[in-house]
């Protein structure tokens, strides 16, 4: 009898590897296998959680870290700021009666399910304004605080997209000229707009303010894109091994992934070979690496990250 080496127990398969080094799958039942899943549902009353909470972090950094060092960031809680300075008008006041018009005309545009969370993010950071008490934070360095503050928000921000959900504003403007100008692109107006607001906060706060409001844009959009891509973003796998057959057919069993076998030859020896490529969770890579290095030591294997997958098995991310 061969001698067992060494096995790999992960999930319903057991993978076995010989004294011959032959390894095969053995499929347990599927009914156990899905147990051993633990899948996430998303629900309506979670989602406004999260929105909750996205809108709290928002809220926070615009109070107690732009408001006091005179960062105006854009949009309409950059205008708040703006009249909050000049004229003494409340946060959650400004933030309230500018969005209801954009609310109106959004309605037919947008549809009803994305209005609707838009407005109860709205008014939950209207509230968040209002509510959260006066708390000084790292007012001593204007670089870190518009770099924390930038983090803050773009983490909130993130959670609101990953709802299908933003703080109106001039997302929400963006999106509506858009419609009406086709050739300019929703990234380009919301530049502008913002822009426009960001120039504005110069004459009341002076140009040093201004630079560090731009430090904390950048820094809010990079960690926004990153909650939303990371959530949703995959890994993909190039296996050249001469046991195609068995790993393939480990992985289609064992992950329930499909496994392309993609035609090509080695250009300095001439020798044709296969190449299996497949698309995988980042959990799930793992996995993959170690059936094929357990079936072909010599396995030569790529991994690269693949921003957006759509297709069965992967759902794509739409706000």
């Amino acid at each position: 009898m061969a001698r067992i080496a060494w096995k790999i127990v992960s999930g319903p398969y057991h993978i076995c590897t010989q004294g011959n080094r032959e390894l095969k799958p053995c499929v347990i039942n599927r009914k156990e296998k899905r147990k051993q899943r633990v899948s996430y549902k998303r629900t309506a009353f979670t989602d406004y959680l999260v929105i909750g909470l996205g809108a709290f972090m928002i809220a926070f950094a615009i109070k107690n870290i732009y408001d006091p060092m005179g960062l105006v960031t854009g949009g309409i809680s950059g205008i708040a700021i703006i009249l909050k300075a000049k004229l003494d008008i409340p946060l959650w006041a400004t933030n309230t009666v500018l969005n209801i018009p954009l609310f109106i005309f959004s309605v037919k545009s947008l549809g009803w399910t994305f209005v609707k969370r838009t407005i109860f993010a709205t008014a939950a950071l209207s509230v968040f304004l209002g509510a959260i008490p006066y708390y000084p934070f790292l007012h001593e360095d204007m670089l870190l605080t518009a770099l924390f503050g930038g983090v803050i928000t773009g983490i909130g921000t993130g959670l609101l997209l990953l709802c299908h959900a933003t703080t109106g504003g001039t997302d929400t403007m963006a999106v509506l000229f858009q419609r009406k100008m086709r050739h300019i692109s929703i990234a380009q107006i919301l530049q502008i707009l913002d822009g426009i607001v960001v120039i504005a906060g110069i004459s009341v706060f002076g140009i040093t303010c201004a630079c560090y409001a731009v430090i904390a844009v950048i820094c809010l959009g990079k960690v926004s894109d990153s909650i939303v891509a990371g959530v949703h973003y995959s890994k993909v796998a190039y296996v050249i091994s001469d046991q195609k057959e068995k790993i393939a057919s480990v992985i289609m069993e064992r992950l329930e992934r499909g496994v392309t076998d993609i035609k090509a030859t080695g250009m300095y020896t001439g020798d044709r070979k296969d190449i299996l490529f497949c698309v995988v969770s980042p959990k799930e890579i793992v996995e993959v690496k170690e059936i094929a290095a357990a079936i072909d030591p010599r396995a030569f294997i790529i991994v690269t990250d693949a921003r957006e997958v759509r297709g069965e098995g992967f759902s794509a991310h739409e706000v």
